[in-house]
């Protein structure tokens, strides 16, 4: 159980998972408390003018009311935040499969994302073939290392050239090599051990990487910690996704049970809700940096959002508590959350939370326990949130500020993110007038909120767990049915009746057994509803 205790779990905020009220719940808590201080990232900014947010303080009378944020709505700067001109996530490398390729989307863009054997190194390329439109992602690897389309066999190397045509004749003109039969390439490069893309295949962007660089984090590439990843496809917008991530007064009532908060000083619920002292220090073109009763955090436009703690943990224990000593003590944790927007209502989530203690843990104990509680928390309000996405959207949404009343501190990043958001990006994602901009039909619950396609098909360890527990399901059924044809095949004075008792129950045992796996599967791998009403 020692493991359990010191389990990485998905939080939203330095708040942290508790003991399980779910029975799929597997982590227990760690951390919780913590001490979160800025970390160094290397990115250019420019300074602006300081941004307070409203106090946290009862109001009094409704003169009082000042919006938190009065210059959001209609609010465009001079600077234009360029979609197509940032490095985006696209995958860890843990979750990608060498032998086939991977269909990705990023920014509205059909990505296929494919190992090169040749220059030994991820590719990332328009998922188009350009002789029928057929997905890439749908094709194979072949013997030599070309990307396939399997459409008709068309076959293209590591720079996007075709390499062969099978229905060109040999003696005819060479028509593979016309620049109609190239598929289009995107730059790539791999960092922080995720595959990252640079959203415009313009020739003129071959060698980006050399001007400008994916946002650095060191703690990622620090070897004395520990980097579990995790990614799931979320049935709702970036923007969405990124202010509920910066939203840790929502913590103890979404996920209530799940996570630990710190107990307030004065109780007013059940829950535990407390003033929340926050508010956006900096704010410009390239994001803004948080500070927080419990440390800092800080945006890095347009997908991360990251927070830095430093813990001392109680050796006896396990249990993490909030540090004052300076210089800071040697056990630290931090918070990386990339947001990666996808399409109008869907977006993706890549997680990770390293930490310099514990490290062993990840070593011993397989991805996919962490991943059944950190997709629970996900769970836990995703609903509410794809529903929240909806009536933002019948506001419009550059009418944020009229539709939503956040009178306290507790929202300041949240307004922060916005006000980034209306700010440079003019309340919009640049979809290049690929989409309207309208959110797709809602799907029954059950689909909306699916684990084995948003999740499992895309993790590596939990889609292996899923074979796994789901072949283990299949042999108890057989244990089961063979127990019972021998008890009933064989005569009387054969075996004893203790033999048959003991045949007949391990056939019970089996069947159960393999009926509860079952629900576990399910419940776990597939379709796990929430009901705030009975936590």
């Amino acid at each position: 159980m020692d493991v359990l205790k010191a389990s990485p779990t998905i939080v939203y905020s330095p708040y942290i998972p508790t003991t399980r009220r779910n029975k799929t719940q597997f982590s227990k808590p760690i951390f919780h408390n913590l001490n979160l201080q800025l970390p160094c990232f290397t990115r250019n900014g420019s300074k602006s003018r300081l941004f307070t947010t409203l106090s946290s303080s009862p109001i009094s009378t409704t003169e009082s009311i000042e919006p938190p944020m009065p210059e959001v709505e209609g609010e465009v700067g001079k600077e234009r935040f360029d979609w197509y001109s940032q490095w985006y996530p696209v995958m860890p490398v843990c979750d990608l499969d060498k032998r086939v390729p991977h269909g990705k989307k990023v920014l509205g863009l059909d990505l296929v994302v494919w190992w090169d054997k040749n220059e030994n190194e991820w590719k990332v390329f328009d998922d188009t073939c350009p002789h029928r439109l057929a997905p890439l992602s749908e094709g194979r690897i072949d013997q030599w290392g070309r990307l396939q389309c399997v459409y008709h066999g068309w076959c293209f190397g590591g720079n996007g050239d075709c390499k062969i045509i099978p229905q060109a004749p040999v003696d005819g003109p060479p028509v593979h090599t016309f620049k109609k039969a190239c598929v289009a390439v995107y730059p790539s490069v791999v960092q922080h051990d995720i595959v990252w893309v640079w959203p415009n295949a313009d020739p003129q962007y071959k060698d980006i990487i050399t001007k400008k660089k994916p946002p650095y984090i060191p703690v990622l590439d620090d070897p004395s910690f520990s980097k579990l990843m995790g990614n799931r496809d979320i049935p709702y917008g970036y923007e969405v996704l990124v202010e509920n991530l910066m939203d840790p007064a929502h913590v103890p009532y979404a996920h209530y049970g799940l996570m630990r908060t710190r107990t307030p000083t004065v109780k007013v619920d059940r829950e535990g809700g407390r003033p929340l002292d926050m508010k956006v220090k900096k704010l410009d073109i390239n994001g803004f940096l948080g500070k927080q009763d419990w440390g800092s955090s800080n945006f890095i436009a347009p997908c991360i959002f990251h927070a830095f703690a430093d813990v001392e943990v109680d050796q006896e224990n396990g249990s993490a508590t909030s540090s004052e000593i300076a210089p800071p003590p040697n056990r630290r944790l931090s918070l990386i959350f990339m947001c990666v927007p996808v399409s109008p209502g869907n977006s993706r989530l890549i997680w990770t939370f390293p930490r310099n203690f514990g490290v062993w843990i990840d070593k011993i104990v397989p991805r996919w326990i962490f991943h059944i509680g950190q997709n629970l928390i996900l769970d836990s309000d995703l609903y509410l949130l794809h529903v929240e996405e909806r009536k933002i959207m019948e506001m419009g949404a550059t009418n944020w500020q009229k539709a939503c009343f956040v009178p306290t501190k507790s929202d300041a990043l949240v307004v922060g993110f916005r006000r980034w958001f209306n700010k440079y990006a003019g309340g919009e994602i640049n979809w290049k007038g690929k989409y309207s901009g309208a959110l797709p039909p809602s799907p029954p619950r059950e689909q909306l909120m699916d684990r084995y396609w948003s999740h499992v098909v895309n993790c590596k360890s939990c889609n292996t767990a899923h074979k796994g527990l789901k072949a283990l399901e299949v042999i108890l059924q057989i244990m089961s049915v063979v127990l019972i044809g021998i008890v009933a095949v064989t005569k009387q004075n054969m075996i004893s009746m203790v033999v048959k008792t003991t045949m007949v129950s391990m056939a019970i045992v089996c069947f159960a057994a393999s009926k509860w796996l079952a629900h576990f599967i399910y419940k776990n791998f597939h379709y796990h509803d929430y009901n705030h009403a009975f936590v």
